[in-house]
């Protein structure tokens, strides 16, 4: 027994010796300001940041390769502490919290899969292939609330993952759980700078839409009752709804599904509705803005455009200035449309609540008179937006001869041959290059070389058997000195301050590369009926304090949904009414904005990837079963006439509030392929 105790003793010594040479041959020395800032840190060790767990994390901060903001999961107050051990300042950044990209839950679905066996949506998809009828829809078995480190996720009562926004960080460890795509993070930005991928849950509503708004989910919540709720989900894409719940011409209500069993929803009404509700509250509905970037961006033009711009660029944490030829904001929609349509304190109502966003306005101020680009970048602008119109809302300023356009250099080509005809005089410099058009650019450009243009060139988008011209008048003008370019696709103008000095166009492919060519130009005359919307860029080197030292300037093109058509400064559709144009023009000035946001933050413009391109083949059904009919549409009461001859009264009353909530319900809140087949009960 003694023998076999002084063995153990004896072995217990070894192994106590050997312990304590490991320890002096492989101890590690604790970084007291790692320990610190691992203090500072959650602990979730939920990989938000892309280190695998706090510990890891709290090295890189020490070493200066993660930001002490960097901790996704913390929030404000955890950066606020780890920069307070670095002994250095956070800004503010935006925040971030997860999203659910489905909305119609498993069991509602026609056909089921039940998958035994496993209990994680990555196994379901190991072993089954996931989702048979959507691509995109959620498998169900809670994988991402599982996953989720804060218990920010639940599952609820119709199967689908619910967000606790106080208790999200954004952390993304749903995001990356989630085999099918459906969980997501989303910011303000991100709501602003997204656009409708094929691959994305969306309504047939909400892809016809102009404006982009989520129909579905301001339905829903109109039928709750969630009145504030249902206005902004429509004011994260569109900053006009009392207008254009009086004046679009609603397009999603075409597409609505609805119409495969009886007619569409009353969408346009139900906008309305909602918005009123603000007005007659008194309480407007303030979206969120992304924390200030200290950037300066000038809008040229207080229309629809422009003032969709702005509102857009404010949210992104910019600082928007609009410029304006008029007294009054709003373009055509002051000035072309009735007020029966549209009274003027519901105009001035909107306008209002875009400058409350932090949006600056100066009117009467025109491009060219009292300012030039120079200026303004003089003046500590970072890029400037024209959004502009076309040549109607030019006038609208009141000479119907001719309008200058707003771009340096740019003549449209009807107000500048009514010009000639009534005998007054523009000044076009040597070079002249025109653009689109067919028998009348001709004329005009034959118009430019008798007044005195020494280059004259014409840019046919077109093939040369398809520009509208009989050949026989083309080899003649050419013979006459007159040089054209076919298949020619312009890409950007260039200049200084006021003045325009050079064009680039592309040609198509010869060989392995396009052709691309700059030409020295004063003047372009576009035959297109609208100024097209550009950004202008400094490019004038600046100097150790960051001011620019001259006035040079590049124009970039905004991206716009793919058509797949050429495409081109000068070649975009054109609204064919003041309607559409209120609702299309809302959209371009949301591109616009994004298109900004991404220049100045060092990007290059272009559309997120996928995204969904006009007349796109989309996953869908074109036929609608099962449907337990609802009662029909609410109709839009209307005004009596002698109200409407006494202009005391609108032509259109709005709905009721019994009425939309009545017909939010025959909502079938749709996706892809997916509707609510007993949606009425």
């Amino acid at each position: 027994m003694i023998i076999e105790a002084l063995a153990l003793g004896g072995l217990g010594c070894l192994a106590a010796m050997g312990l304590g040479v490991a320890a002096k041959m492989f101890y590690v020395e604790v970084d007291p300001l790692v320990a610190a800032i691992e203090e500072a840190l959650p602990g979730a060790n939920c990989g938000g940041c892309g280190y695998a767990g706090c510990a890891t994390a709290a090295g890189q901060i020490a070493k200066g390769t993660m930001a002490p903001n960097g901790c996704v999961g913390g929030g404000p107050s955890v950066a606020v502490a780890v920069a307070a051990i670095l002994g250095v300042s956070v800004s503010e950044t935006e925040p971030q919290i997860a999203q659910v990209g489905c909305r119609y839950p498993l069991q509602r679905a026609d056909l089921k899969y039940r998958y035994s066996g496993a209990a994680d949506c990555r196994a379901a998809i190991l072993l089954a292939g996931g989702p048979k009828e959507c691509p995109v829809g959620c498998i169900g078995l809670g994988s991402c609330v599982q996953a989720c480190p804060f218990d920010a996720l639940s599952i609820g009562p119709d199967g689908l993952p619910v967000v606790d926004e106080y208790r999200c960080t954004g952390c993304g460890t749903c995001e990356r759980t989630c085999p099918v795509g459906i969980m997501g993070l989303t910011s303000v930005s991100d709501r602003i700078m997204n656009e409708i991928t094929v691959e994305d849950c969306s309504a047939p509503c909400q892809r016809r839409c102009p404006a982009g708004i989520d129909i579905p989910q301001q339905i829903k919540r109109t039928a709750l009752g969630d009145y504030a709720g249902a206005l902004a989900v429509i004011k994260e894409r569109n900053p006009l709804p009392l207008i254009c719940g009086r004046i679009c011409p609603h397009p999603c209500e075409t597409e609505c599904r609805r119409n495969l069993a009886d007619e569409a929803v009353a969408i346009n009404p139900l906008k309305r509705f909602v918005a009123d509700h603000e007005r007659e509250s008194g309480q407007r509905v303030m979206p969120y803005k992304a924390p200030a970037t200290g950037k300066k961006v000038a809008v040229i033009g207080g229309g629809v455009e422009g003032l969709s711009t702005a509102y857009f660029l404010a949210r992104l944490g910019h600082s928007p200035v609009i410029y304006e030829a008029r007294e009054k904001l709003g373009g055509l929609l002051r000035t072309a449309i009735p007020p029966e349509r549209l009274p003027r304190d519901v105009l001035d109502w909107e306008i209002e609540g875009i400058l409350a966003m932090g949006v600056e306005a100066k009117t009467g101020q025109t491009l060219g008179r009292d300012f030039d680009l120079g200026s303004l970048y003089a003046e500590g602008f970072d890029m400037v937006v024209l959004a502009t119109g076309g040549w109607d809302a030019a006038l609208m300023l009141g000479d119907p001869a001719h309008m200058k356009p707003g771009m340096p250099g740019l003549e449209l080509l009807l107000p500048l041959m009514i010009s000639w005809a009534q005998g007054r005089e523009v000044e076009l410099g040597r070079r002249v290059v025109l653009v689109g058009g067919g028998k009348q650019t001709l004329a005009a450009a034959r118009g430019c070389t008798q007044r005195g243009a020494k280059e004259v060139t014409i840019l046919w988008p077109a093939g040369e058997d398809a520009t509208g011209v009989p050949p026989v008048e083309l080899e003649k003008a050419q013979e006459e000195g007159i040089k054209m370019r076919f298949k020619a696709t312009v890409i950007s103008l260039e200049g200084k301050g006021g003045r325009l000095t050079g064009l680039s166009y592309s040609q198509p492919p010869n060989g392995h590369a396009a052709r691309q060519e700059t030409l020295a130009v004063d003047t372009v005359v576009a035959a297109s009926g609208r100024v097209p919307g550009a950004i202008f860029t400094p490019t004038s080197p600046r100097d150790e304090e960051g001011k620019l030292t001259g006035d040079a300037w590049l124009t970039v093109m905004p991206y716009a949904p793919p058509s797949g058509g050429r495409g081109g400064l000068f070649q975009a559709e054109e609204a064919i009414s003041d309607f559409r144009a209120a609702v299309e023009a809302i959209g371009a000035g949301r591109r616009a904005a994004a298109s900004v946001n991404q220049l100045l933050s060092g990007e290059e413009v272009a559309p997120p990837e996928g995204m969904l391109a006009k007349n796109a083949k989309v996953l869908t059904v074109n036929q609608v079963f099962n449907l337990i009919q609802a009662p029909e549409r609410q109709p839009m009461p209307v005004a009596d006439e002698l109200a409407l001859l006494n202009g005391t009264s609108e032509a259109e009353l709005g709905l009721s509030e019994q009425a939309a909530r009545e017909e939010a319900k025959r909502c079938l809140n749709c996706g892809l392929i997916c509707y609510y087949r007993t949606k009425y009960n």
